[in-house]
């Protein structure tokens, strides 16, 4: 395998994700319509992914554990830091170097945690 096409996340209140994704992270919503998810496009449609209803019951279970998706960004991740504190992101962590870049982790209301990476 050479590179993953696309990634979803079951998410419990896909309303409430939706909300999340496209007013504190910026999310753009993709072209492409289903009745049971929401697709986004994220840097332009180069890392397309989706929230979406469960596949099976989620109660009772925990939803995020071992599970980080990385976005690639074209700006500086402090900016971005700033940005997302102000806009009452849950921030894990500080900024840190890692062998690809500096990276930034959030927590998105699932307990998903999402990378942001200013490559190197």
């Amino acid at each position: 395998m050479r590179q993953l096409e696309f990634a979803s996340l079951q998410v419990r209140d896909i309303e409430t994700s939706k909300k999340f994704y496209i007013e504190k992270l910026g999310f753009e919503l993709s072209d492409t319509k289903n009745p049971e998810a929401v697709i986004f496009k994220f840097n332009k449609g180069e890392a397309s992914f989706a929230i979406r209803k469960p596949l099976e019951d989620l109660d009772n279970k925990e939803l995020g554990n071992g599970v980080s998706i990385w976005f690639a960004i074209n700006e500086k991740i402090e900016n971005l830091q700033t940005g997302l504190i102000e806009k009452g992101v849950s921030i894990l962590g500080t900024i840190m170097d890692t062998p690809f870049g500096k990276a930034l982790h959030v927590k998105d209301p699932d307990g998903y945690k999402l990378t942001f990476l200013e490559m190197k």
